[in-house]
């Protein structure tokens, strides 16, 4: 990986970072108002949209618009690249507004689809419902902003597009608390603040389009060849690009029908995951893809190997410690973040049992997102879907597996059941992808495998030891106050890392064999 690679993921890493932090301040004013049926509400409301926006944003859009434009970029001339991007602007506006005009009309009808189990609770299916007319919207503005951090990321400007999830939680930071609080059901207000977000980040970034030259005046040109190339590599990379999406919606729908508070606990439990897979893999996943295309168009096999290699190699540096961290401090986590007003101490127990279980999928989802854009970039998506499709009947079976039995048996904690599956599922995705990769000839590991794998476990197993040994029982937690649990908290997870660090330096370890991995005569540095 080249220096100016892993600057580049540095960059979209610390904005990533900086709205984060802010969604878990979000996340944390959204545990005031408890966990009811309102919550379960417009949890499911926002996740929704929020949900294709993945499909079409960060995944199948994403996927496919950037490899064409690289391509457009390449080979020809400025006036064909800004003719590409007027005419994809106004093809997408047109078709996700229709779209978002059928969802709004039909909320009723989408929410009986995707949360069936609210139908025998009228307040909370009429709730969604509503709610949903206000956040369906947030699709469309979203697949515009994914299609302006598109551009913007392939010509290397990748800090305004990182930025401008902000926006996103101050303004339902806001809402929260200023609006909520007059309302006979507060969480209504939080819809409003989600449709007022979306135009708020698009507008974001228009100056930054401006200021390349690659401003849109959309075109409806739905035959253009450029935008039908753009449609056709689309259409299967919806499934291949978002399986883990997918299957956690699968869960939303399954979670409906068990206990009030379960679409809830799975709700914080995804957010912390989210956390470190927002800061580093989508952030490399960001990055990772217009490098790859770009490594493709100009014919360089052994650059796109290498890339897809340390790609890796810094999903395990990072993702095998956050993960057990993760794990570990599950309960911790949730206290210190979200244990205020109505959020109860079974409400703890029940989302760290989620992030526990969601936590041991935290690698595999993070080598998606480096494995997946490694067939985007070549233009498959045809391989990726074939892939997908098994890992989400993959899904499907272990759901039934885990959880009926706990539902029959009347056994607490049946939606963890759900977060396991989703996390076996992401492993299996990741595995297919890898092998299919290595079958294709196209990636080729490079030498000092064996001895990184090494030092990533000893240095975990030092920071697990490290970390159990010092921190608090999870159960004498919630006695503390809220900056005690904080400061604990932040003490436990810098002894970690620190802890981590040390054992791999230790262990031999130089980070510069994550941009510099080939080795000599047989040894790693």
């Amino acid at each position: 990986m080249s220096h100016k690679l892993v600057k580049s993921t540095v960059t979209v890493g610390s904005m990533t970072l900086i709205s984060r932090v802010l969604g878990l301040a979000r996340d944390m004013v959204f545990a005031r108002f408890g966990i009811d049926a309102g919550m379960d509400a417009f949890f499911v409301a926002f996740k929704i949209p929020n949900f294709m926006r993945r499909l079409f944003a960060e995944g199948a859009f994403a996927q496919a618009f950037v490899p064409v434009l690289s391509e457009y970029k390449t080979q020809r001339a400025q006036v064909e690249v800004k003719a590409l991007v007027d005419r994809v602007a106004g093809t997408l506006a047109g078709v996700l507004g229709l779209l978002v005009l059928v969802g709004v009309l039909a909320s009723p009808v989408v929410v009986l689809l995707f949360a069936p189990g609210f139908w025998d609770e009228p307040l909370k299916f009429d709730l969604t419902a509503y709610m949903l007319r206000f956040t369906f919207p947030y699709l469309l503005f979203m697949a515009l902003v994914a299609f302006a951090a598109g551009i913007l990321n392939s010509y290397g400007r990748f800090a305004a597009a990182a930025l401008a999830p902000v926006w996103l939680n101050v303004i339902l930071i806001g809402v929260a608390l200023l609006v909520a609080p007059g309302l006979e059901h507060p969480v209504i207000a939080l819809s409003w603040g989600v449709l007022a977000a979306g135009f708020v980040q698009l507008a974001f970034l228009l100056p930054a389009l401006h200021r390349i030259h690659l401003l849109p005046r959309p075109r409806w040109c739905p035959k253009d060849p450029g935008v039908r190339k753009i449609m056709k590599l689309m259409g299967p990379g919806i499934v291949g690009s978002s399986v883990s999406q997918i299957n956690l919606l699968f869960d939303t729908l399954l979670a409906s029908f068990l206990v009030t508070g379960s679409v809830s606990w799975l709700y914080y439990a995804d957010r912390l995951v989210e956390f470190p897979l927002g800061i580093f893999g989508i952030a490399l996943a960001t990055v990772i893809l217009p490098v790859l295309s770009r490594a493709h168009a100009n014919g360089s096999a052994e650059a796109f190997s290498d890339t897809v290699d340390a790609g890796l190699r810094w999903v395990l540096l990072i993702g095998l410690p956050a993960a057990v961290g993760l794990m570990i401090l599950a309960r911790p986590a949730v206290s210190t973040l979200f244990q205020y007003g109505d959020f109860r101490q079974q409400d703890v127990d029940m989302a760290g049992l989620a992030l526990v279980v969601y936590g041991l999928g935290l690698p595999g989802f993070m080598l998606v997102k480096v494995l997946a854009p490694a067939f985007f970039a070549r233009q498959d998506t045809r391989t990726p879907v074939k892939i997908a499709i098994r890992a989400m009947l993959s899904n499907m079976v272990l759901n039934v597996l885990f959880v009926v039995p706990m539902v029959l048996l009347e056994i607490p904690g049946a939606h963890a059941g759900l977060a396991l599956a989703t996390a076996l599922a992401a492993y299996i995705n990741a595995g297919l992808l890898y092998r299919q990769l290595r079958r294709d000839s196209v990636f080729q590991p490079k030498p000092g495998w064996p001895r990184l794998l090494g030092q990533l476990l000893f240095g975990t197993a030092v920071m697990v030891a490290v970390v159990s040994w010092g921190a608090p029982d999870a159960d004498l937690w919630g006695g503390l106050s809220g900056a005690q649990r904080g400061a604990q908290l932040g003490l436990w997870i810098a002894a970690g890392v620190a802890s981590y660090l040390i054992a791999l330096r230790v262990a031999g370890m130089r980070l510069s064999i994550l941009w510099a991995p080939a080795v000599k005569s047989g040894r790693s540095s």
